[in-house]
């Protein structure tokens, strides 16, 4: 079809023009009998958020997708590109992307009726159909409809009654295209109504001009619940003409969550291969997520984003890597006292009340940190608590009776494998530990899960942990409740 390039030509050729919604409806259609994966890369949303979209494309709906940042928003409304046809025709030098077929600007009327079927045609390809305009208060009628431009009439002496003068806004520039704007509530009320003849009659006023332009575009908005009562709302009769409102949401499950971590962290072919993280850190990471958002220190109205455990993830990376470059190693895998690191990430990306702001933001990330580790220790290992309630033998009591003995290990954040494996297996009956609950684990998992054992324990008040400058140090619980603050934090 590319080869064509006149309106006669792609009359012969049997083109059908249609709308852009039909366009999407019609290769959605095409998509689901041939039973493709419309969008890759979403994770989490199969039996939820998808089949919405899915359904509000058939029904030839604009939609608004309305969930907490982080919630994959704006990726989705870029894949909806997709569904669109490879290439479209367009009267070459038309500023609204006028259909050869069907014009609507006085532009394309005019060549159409004086070049006939010799007009000239381009094709856009689907790549070229995606706007995006981000929400703010200054955005003008101006810069999403359209004015009067003075320079321009100027310039070719056109009068202020001629529709030549008129500047086109990024909507109208989007004729035939998706066209997305980012958290809508921030739009001003007075633009929003902007919107309501282009949502409703699919038209354009500007400047009491007596111009109807048919305008043809899927419009795609995103809003946060929290601007509803924080920065702005969406007009009632704005939201009236949205055809389908659909509610995103965080994963489900940490594996679900595992695994868009795992796509969407930016690591070279180098990191990968130096530096191995297992599943019980990883796991970890995605559990500090969880935490936070059920933590009374965090806004859940703000949300805690997926962003924090890809940061996260790859602080956790360039930690370990950083410590096996200092040691001279090739290779090194991460450990419980690599996730140190992560801290920065989260800090940045938890929006905390006014408790958490008491205790601040560094202790409330080492908090959730605590808990992740606390509660993923109850998914491999028994119960302490539960042991002490019911007066059953605990697999730990060597391993704190050694402690209370006056023993000491200092964990250093940067030593090298010899002196963490050494650290470790001198601790007697933390190996035995292991080997009674997880006998699978391959040498190099084992030490890290023996280091996990020394932190969860801690986090459970059945041995102390200060922070030293370099490291982290265990001793036994008493000495440690007159030393120095923790290096994540103890049990609450």
């Amino acid at each position: 079809m590319q080869k064509i390039k006149t309106l006669g030509e792609l009359k012969k050729s049997g083109y059908i023009n249609k709308s852009i919604k039909d366009e999407l409806r019609d290769n959605l259609i095409t998509k689901i009998k041939k039973k493709e994966n419309v969008f890759k890369g979403i994770v989490g949303y199969e039996d939820t958020v998808i089949p919405e979209i899915e359904r509000a494309i058939l029904s030839r709906h604009n939609m608004n997708l309305l969930g907490l940042r982080g919630q994959a928003k704006t990726r989705i409304a870029r894949q909806i590109i997709e569904l669109l046809d490879e290439y479209m025709p367009v009267i070459e030098g038309s500023e609204l992307n006028d259909d050869p077929l069907n014009p609507i600007s006085d532009f394309g009327k005019k060549l159409v009726a004086e070049q006939g079927d010799k007009l000239p045609i381009v094709w856009v390809h689907r790549s070229e159909r995606y706007v995006e305009k981000l929400a703010t208060p200054d955005v003008s009628i101006a810069d999403l409809i359209g004015d009067v431009d003075p320079i321009k009439a100027a310039n070719l002496r056109l009068s202020y009654a001629d529709e030549r003068v008129i500047h086109y806004g990024i909507i109208p520039r989007s004729n035939r295209c998706i066209f997305v704007i980012n958290e809508l509530p921030d739009l001003q009320a007075r633009i929003q109504v902007a919107l309501f003849n282009i949502l409703q009659e699919g038209d354009i006023q500007i400047r009491g001009f007596k111009l109807r332009i048919p305008l043809d575009i899927q419009f795609i908005f995103t809003a946060n619940p929290e601007d509803y009562t924080n920065r702005g709302s969406i007009v009632t009769p704005l939201k009236d003409r949205i055809g389908s409102q659909i509610l995103t949401h965080y994963p489900k499950s940490i594996e679900l969550s595992k695994q868009i971590t795992a796509q969407e962290a930016r690591l070279n072919d180098t990191q990968k291969q130096a530096v191995e993280v297992g599943d019980l850190v990883a796991t970890i990471i995605e559990r500090i997520a969880f935490e936070a958002r059920e933590s009374e220190f965090v806004d859940s109205k703000s949300g805690v984003s997926a962003r924090l455990t890809i940061s996260a993830y790859e602080n956790l990376v360039s930690t370990a890597e950083r410590r096996m470059l200092l040691n001279g190693e090739e290779k090194t895998i991460a450990r419980i006292s690599d996730l140190i690191g992560v801290i920065p990430a989260v800090n940045g990306k938890i929006e905390l009340v006014y408790e958490g702001e008491q205790e601040g933001a560094g202790i409330v990330a080492q908090n959730l940190l605590g808990k992740a580790i606390r509660n993923e220790f109850l998914e491999h290992f028994p119960d302490p608590s539960k042991l002490k309630k019911k007066k059953e033998p605990s697999p730990y009591q060597s391993i704190v009776n050694w402690f209370g003995d006056g023993n000491i290990v200092d964990l250093l954040l940067l030593e090298n494998e010899k002196a963490y494996k050494k650290g470790l297996e001198a601790i007697p009956g933390l190996s035995d530990v292991v080997e009674m609950h997880l006998p699978k684990l391959s040498k190099t998992d084992k030490l890290v899960m023996m280091e996990f054992v020394l932190f969860a324990l801690a986090e459970h008040s059945l041995i102390g942990k200060n922070s030293l400058e370099r490291g982290v140090r265990f001793k036994d619980i008493l000495g440690s409740m007159f030393s120095e603050k923790d290096f994540f934090n103890e049990g609450n």
